[in-house]
């Protein structure tokens, strides 16, 4: 919590992870150009936090790009761009082709140099670091431990990072996350989709198995409970056009499985960004509710949203009030929960 000139109470919300310039090829055989994640995650979150709230993205990008990057995040007034560093000329580039909704090949052109520890020393009074990292090496279980040890921050972190890993060519290649018990520790909200649970859960036999993770199958459950009991709140696992799942402590040793359905979206546009924008609603809904479920709703309001429009405009995200109007018709009025 921090003050501002008036004396007023403002939260403080720290996005760690890269600002790509990525090539869009979409499945209707358009290109487009673009700044993403880090950029999504830090204006769908400026639409939901008040004025006296700042956002302050934490991220590495190249020389040529900075100028660009800090003119369009500075036109959000609750934006602050002081930690956009480009003192090494390294940035993530990014080659989307699209050949659906939500399939698409990945090619990393070029590379930002990871965030440390001594990159978020500025920002350690922030309430929430949210890390949404795309590869591997970008926000380093290191830094993790560092925020947890020097701060009381909720940590959500972006699962995509972690279980993602490039070949020399540059393409991006899933992994498997065989090192997350080191990481676990550090996270309190943990986000993924079901491929990334895969990569994340071998299960007593750690063999891989083909396909997906099933959808609300034991195995889910295990992985939860294995996150669970190593200090992890929740996880959260996003189900593509079916919404998502909230697993967490239900205030015993049982686990609570809430199934959150989408928030319907009657035209699908561009499905670029949109977990980077789940990422900013599910941050903000337990930064401000302390409650998962919530949380989730929010997160698939912000993905909704940000399937509304092309990749290229960041106005696809409504007001607050727009939002929660958005999330009751959809929902209906909250429910009471015991530690809610």
């Amino acid at each position: 919590m921090r003050n501002d000139v008036n004396g007023q109470a403002g939260r403080k919300v720290a996005v760690l992870g890269p600002i790509p310039r990525d090539q869009v090829f979409t499945n209707d055989g358009e290109l487009f150009q673009k700044y993403g994640c880090v950029l999504y995650t830090a204006v769908a979150l400026s639409a939901l936090l008040d004025a006296a709230d700042t956002i302050v993205p934490v991220s590495h990008v190249r020389q040529q790009d900075e100028g660009p990057i800090r003119q369009i995040l500075t036109s959000f007034p609750n934006i602050d761009t002081s930690c956009i560093t480009s003192s090494a000329d390294q940035g993530d580039g990014i080659e989307l082709r699209y050949t659906g909704h939500n399939r698409r090949a990945e090619l990393q052109t070029s590379f930002m140099n990871p965030i440390l520890p001594a990159d978020v020393s500025d920002v350690l009074d922030a309430d929430m670091f949210v890390c949404v990292p795309i590869t591997d090496y970008e926000v380093g279980q290191a830094t993790l431990r560092y925020i947890k040890e020097q701060s009381s921050a909720t940590v959500v972190l972006d699962a995509h990072g972690p279980t993602t890993t490039l070949t020399r060519s540059g393409e991006r290649q899933p992994r498997v996350w065989a090192d997350q018990d080191l990481w676990l520790p550090y996270i309190d909200i943990l986000k993924m989709n079901l491929d990334e649970a895969r990569s994340a859960w071998l299960g007593e036999s750690q063999e891989m198995t083909a396909g997906p993770l099933r959808q609300s199958t034991e195995e889910l459950r295990e992985l939860a409970h294995h996150c669970l009991d190593r200090g992890v709140g929740a996880v959260c696992v996003t189900l593509d056009e079916r919404g998502c799942v909230a697993l967490y402590r239900d205030g015993s040793d049982g686990i609570t499985e809430e199934f959150v359905p989408p928030v319907p979206v009657e035209h699908v546009v561009d499905t670029t960004g949109a977990g980077d924008s789940f990422a900013a609603g599910l941050a903000y809904g337990y930064l401000e509710h302390r409650d998962y479920v919530v949380a989730c709703q929010y997160g698939n309001a912000m993905g909704a949203q940000r399937c509304t429009g092309p990749g290229t405009d960041l106005n696809v995200y409504l007001s607050r009030e727009e939002t929660e109007r958005q999330i009751l018709a959809t929902y209906g009025p909250r429910p009471c929960r015991p530690g809610a």
